[in-house]
């Protein structure tokens, strides 16, 4: 689902990712972490995608939310167990969304 997101500016995290053949417990971990994610003080919404390579955009009010969503304990552990299991590689960049707009055929 399209994230339903307010009037620019705001910012984007988005995290791009390159698996391991090892999915014991992740999806039990990103769901638990979309969840924490979304009582976070700031947080907007969150597109994800996973094929060859994982895209997860979430949007966020301004980059204090960010740095608290960053260093949240639960999102620190998830993050450490990632780099140890599931992970080959990973990217974040953190962008200031400038404008926004969209389109919805039927209306």
């Amino acid at each position: 689902m399209i994230a339903k997101t307010p009037q620019a500016p705001y910012y984007a995290v988005i995290f791009t990712s390159v698996r391991t053949d090892n999915h014991e417990g992740y999806a039990e971990m990103a769901a638990k972490m979309i969840e924490l994610a979304q009582q976070q003080d700031g947080f907007l919404g969150m597109e994800s995608v996973r094929n060859e390579y994982g895209i997860t955009v979430s949007y966020w009010q301004d980059l204090n939310a960010i740095q608290s969503w960053r260093n949240h304990v639960e999102h620190t552990v998830a993050k450490d167990k990632g780099r140890k299991e599931w992970y080959k590689s990973f990217k974040t960049r953190i962008a200031r969304v400038e404008q926004d707009y969209g389109f919805v055929k039927g209306s």
